[in-house]
C-alpha cells in the first residue's frame, strides 16, 4: 500500500468532501504519512462540509502507531494537534462517522469534529496518561462535563456506543454510521455557507477549545514521556 492510499479522498455528493482513514491492517493507527495526508487534505477545502470516516468497520482509529520509533511518535503527536486545530477552525462543519475501536488520537479526532455519528459496535477509550501524555482534556469537558472528562481521561476505561450517547460523547447512534454521516453532511452543504460558518465560529469560540488545545499541546511538548520502551519497563516494574 502506498502512502497516498493510507487516506482515501473523494466527493460522494455535491459540496461534500469525504476523508477515510485506510490502514485496516493497523486498525487505522496513525503514522507520519497519514497525519500529513490529513493535514494536506484540509488545506484550502473547497467543500461545504466534510465527512471524516474509516474504510473499515473494525476501527475508526486506534491512536498513534505504537510500532514507530519514539522520535517519530513525538513528531506525530505534535502534528496531530496541528490537525485538531485545523478541524476546529475549519469554516465548514465536520461530521465524524465512527465504529469499532476509537482510541487516543482517534478520540481526539472525534472530539475535534463538529458532530459525531457512532455505530453500535463503537468502543472509545482515552489512553493518554498510560503513555505519559495528556490526551483529549482540551475538548472533552465541553462535550461531557468536567467530572466525566476526568473519569475518562484518568481511568482510561472503554465507553460503548450507548454510554457515549448518554453522556454526550457522540450525538447519535446509527446502524450505518457512514451513510448517516454523509446524509448529515449533504444537508449541511445545502445551507447558507456564511451562516453555517458563523454558527461554527460562535460555538467553538465560546467553548475555549483552541486555548485549551494549545495548552495541552504545549504541555505534551515540554514533558513528553510517551516512550513505548519506558512504558513496557514501567509496567514490568509494577508487576514485580
Amino acid at each position: 500500500m502506498s502512502e497516498r492510499d493510507e487516506l482515501l479522498t473523494d466527493r460522494p455528493a455535491e459540496g461534500v468532501l469525504r476523508l477515510r482513514l485506510n490502514r485496516p491492517d493497523r486498525l487505522n493507527a496513525i503514522n507520519a504519512p497519514l497525519v500529513g495526508a490529513l493535514i494536506s487534505a484540509l488545506d484550502n477545502v473547497e467543500a461545504r462540509s466534510v465527512v471524516l470516516d474509516s474504510s473499515s468497520s473494525q476501527a475508526f482509529c486506534s491512536g498513534v502507531d505504537l510500532d514507530i520509533e519514539d522520535v517519530e511518535r513525538a513528531k506525530v503527536s505534535d502534528l496531530l494537534y496541528e490537525l485538531y486545530e485545523k478541524i476546529v477552525k475549519l469554516p465548514v462543519p465536520v461530521v465524524a462517522a465512527i465504529n469499532g475501536h476509537v482510541v487516543g488520537a482517534g478520540v481526539q479526532l472525534v472530539v475535534a469534529a463538529d458532530l459525531r455519528v457512532a455505530g453500535p459496535e463503537t468502543k472509545m477509550r482515552v489512553a493518554g496518561p498510560g503513555h505519559g501524555l495528556a490526551v483529549a482534556g482540551w475538548g472533552l469537558p465541553s462535550l461531557i462535563g468536567r467530572g466525566r472528562a476526568l473519569d475518562l481521561c484518568l481511568t482510561m476505561r472503554a465507553v460503548g456506543a450507548e454510554e457515549a450517547l448518554g453522556i454526550g460523547l457522540v450525538d447519535r447512534i446509527e446502524r450505518e454510521p457512514s451513510s448517516a454521516a454523509l446524509d448529515l453532511a449533504l444537508a449541511f452543504a445545502q445551507l447558507d455557507q456564511e451562516a453555517v460558518s458563523r454558527v461554527k465560529s460562535l460555538v467553538t469560540g465560546s467553548s475555549g477549545l483552541l486555548r485549551a488545545l494549545r495548552e495541552e499541546r504545549d504541555g505534551n511538548r515540554r514533558a513528553w514521556s510517551g516512550s513505548v520502551a519506558q512504558l513496557i519497563s514501567r509496567r514490568g516494574e509494577e508487576t514485580r
